[in-house]
Parts: C-alpha cells; sequence; structure tokens
C-alpha cells in the first residue's frame, strides 16, 4: 500500500531542491510506484536507485519507468529500505536522498530507532552539497498506549432502583464486598449492572505524545518544512563532523 505525496507538496520540495538534479545521483527508499524517483530523472537526474519491498508496487514502478522511457537512469532494488541492500547499492556518493517511512514507524519508538540509524548511515553517503529529505507526520510525534483507571461511577447507582435499595458494601479485610438481597425486587437488576461492571475493563486505552527527537548524527539540519499533517526535514551530510572522526 503506498501512500500519495500531494502535488502540491511535491513541487514545492523540487523548488527548494532546483539545479540539484541535472546530471546528479538520486536515492529514493520507500519508493512506491516511484513519485518522487522518476520526477528526479525527468529533471535530469543521470542516476535513480528506487528501493521498494513491496513486489506488486514494483511491478507498476516498472511499468511506469518503461512508459516514460527511463529504464537507463532508474533501477530498481525490490527490498527493505531499511536492510542492508540499500546501504549496499546506494550511490556513492549520493547527491539527493529521498527517505519516506511509513507514518506507524514513525511515530513508533522502537521502529524509529532503526529508521533513524538507517537514515543516519545514508546521509553519510552524502557529497558535500547534497540532501536527504525526510518526510514524516507532523507533529512529529510518539505514540504510547497506556492503561489509565477509569473514574467512572458504577452501573449499578445510575439504575432507577431508590436509594434505599442500592446494595449495602462492607469491606472484609480492606476488599470491599457487595451484598444483594436476592428477594430485593431490583435484585435482578443490580446483579447484571453490577456483573456489567466487573465485566468491564477496569482501564482504557490512553496515548501519551512525546515529541521525536528529529536531529541526525554526521548531520546539519533538519530545516523542517511543514505542510498541514505531513512535514519534510531537509539535512546535509556534516563534513566537519566527517573530518573530525578521520582524524
Amino acid at each position: 500500500m503506498t501512500r500519495p505525496f500531494p502535488d502540491m507538496v511535491k513541487e514545492a520540495m523540487f523548488n527548494l531542491l532546483r539545479g540539484h538534479f541535472e546530471g546528479e545521483s538520486v536515492l529514493d527508499c520507500f519508493s512506491g510506484t516511484g513519485t518522487m524517483g522518476l520526477e528526479a530523472a525527468s529533471r535530469g537526474a543521470t542516476r535513480v536507485v528506487c528501493v521498494e519491498r513491496d513486489r506488486r508496487v514494483t511491478k507498476i514502478l516498472q511499468e511506469n519507468i518503461e512508459m516514460l522511457g527511463a529504464e537507463e537512469e532508474v533501477e530498481i532494488v525490490t527490498g527493505d529500505a531499511l536492510g542492508p541492500a540499500t546501504i549496499h547499492r546506494c550511490p556513492k556518493p549520493v547527491h539527493i536522498i529521498f527517505f519516506d517511512p511509513p507514518y506507524p514507524m514513525v511515530r513508533d519508538e522502537g521502529d524509529w530507532v532503526r529508521v533513524k540509524k538507517q537514515f543516519e548511515r545514508l546521509v553519510s553517503m552524502l557529497d558535500d552539497t547534497g540532501y536527504a529529505v525526510l518526510r514524516t507526520p507532523w507533529p512529529a510525534v510518539h505514540r504510547e498506549e497506556e492503561l489509565v483507571e477509569q473514574a467512572q461511577e458504577p452501573s449499578y447507582s445510575k439504575s432507577k432502583a431508590k436509594k434505599s435499595d442500592m446494595p449495602a458494601f462492607e469491606e472484609i479485610e480492606g476488599e470491599e464486598v457487595i451484598e444483594i438481597d436476592l428477594n430485593d425486587p431490583n435484585a435482578d437488576a443490580l446483579m447484571e449492572a453490577f456483573e456489567k461492571d466487573i465485566a468491564r475493563a477496569s482501564s482504557k486505552p490512553k496515548f501519551t505524545l512525546t515529541d521525536i527527537d528529529l536531529t541526525m548524527e554526521g548531520a546539519i539540519g533538519p530545516e523542517t518544512h511543514s505542510y498541514g499533517q505531513m512535514a519534510l526535514h531537509m539535512y546535509m551530510k556534516d563534513t566537519g563532523s566527517s573530518s573530525q572522526a578521520e582524524e
């Protein structure tokens, strides 16, 4: 399943990168049907590597390449964009990187670690004037589900029974125990309501949101451009840190 790249956003990004495609190499990760990679080729990129693992999607990508007559410029890597094949097939150096991981991977803290590490590896392969572009949902946050106690009034206290008909409570060794008189005309309704309260989970899902750290080791950036519920983050290779690491 592919996620559409709005035309307005695509145009804005290519305007930001105007002049960066002619005669250059491009890596398009999570390529889908080739929206970004094929556009780069149409703007003069001489080598475009598209990485996509879904074979049904790569079939469509191949058809698009042939339709545009871009077989010499565009090649397909069928595999995981977070896997070693991506590193192996990436042009070295590469001038432009498009990195478009599925949003659930960005939001999940565990998956984000893998995304971030692979992106950092690829940034290190940029030439000195190239850019890596990361697309994320916006705002960029991790969403973690936690369980919290419900503060709800018991169902039986909302029943139409009179206050005097409410079941009596007593505590036995710190535990609350309910007593229902089975001869009471309201006993069946009270028992049903009480059983529903027991059956209902004593907790409900709640999400905690934490901001994603978008800084990347060995990279300058991000320069973030937000477009509604999505954002593009642009990075350059930090050549200063690379030279220091070599020393």
